[in-house]
């Protein structure tokens, strides 16, 4: 798979425009070459696997305002199933969108975890490199009514579309059914990097935080808070 060039991102400023917060370039159905290329994508597929690509997790993670050429989800998680007897059994990987027209929120549950045991208790955890869609939000609020014995932490990177009222209302309606949903702290990054990124054999490097991600981080954590309140 081809890997995407990273480009210059402005710096995080108080406010962002509207057409900043889109994660996908809708300007891009009106040509025809393009849409064209969306039509003859192959059917959806998702891409599984331990560790994912530097390169991608330095693009596709970084909590920019501004996210063009984003139009991936990366999802990394950590499944842990306890026993009544206390035992708990534990699980991790990534999944990815191998083009925009999937959803590795959804996928996660046809593949990763797609039933529940009702013996069993269920903790999971996502790293998601942006919060999920109003259609993704709404199959997670089904999983929770019918699963009971799951607990989700969702821990995203960046909001996704957030001045949209049907994304607030989606985001609101995620807290309501208990997930719980948080913006990743720089620590957050930081045990991604350490778990799920691909490093040199024999050697782990330290996370090099970007400049802006810690005033980035506060920017969406502000806006999160004043959408669940």
């Amino acid at each position: 798979m081809a890997q995407k060039e990273e480009a210059t991102e402005p710096a995080a400023a108080a406010a962002a425009p509207a057409s900043q917060n889109g994660e996908e370039d809708l300007d891009d159905l009106a040509n025809p070459e393009k849409l064209k290329e969306l039509i003859e994508l192959p059917p959806f597929e998702i891409v599984k696997g331990e560790r994912l690509p530097v390169n991608f997790f330095k693009f596709q993670f970084r909590n920019v305002e501004y996210s063009s050429g984003r139009n991936k989800t990366f999802l990394c998680y950590v499944v842990e199933v306890q026993s009544k007897g206390g035992q708990v059994q534990a699980s991790r990987g990534y999944l990815e969108d191998e083009h925009a027209a999937a959803h590795a929120e959804e996928a996660f549950f046809n593949t990763i975890l797609p039933a529940f045991d009702p013996a069993l208790q269920y903790n999971v955890t996502w790293y998601v490199s942006s919060s999920p869609c109003a259609a993704c939000a709404d199959r997670i609020i089904k999983t929770l009514s019918k699963s009971k014995n799951l607990r989700l932490l969702i821990l995203v990177g960046r909001l996704f579309m957030w001045e949209e009222p049907e994304i607030q209302a989606a985001l609101r309606k995620l807290k309501e059914a208990g997930c719980r949903l948080r913006i990743m702290k720089p620590q957050d990054f930081e045990y991604v990097w350490q778990n799920f990124v691909e490093q040199e054999e024999g050697e782990s490097k330290a996370f090099q935080p970007w400049e802006d991600l810690q005033e980035n981080f506060l920017y969406y954590e502000e806006k999160l808070a004043d959408i669940l309140k």
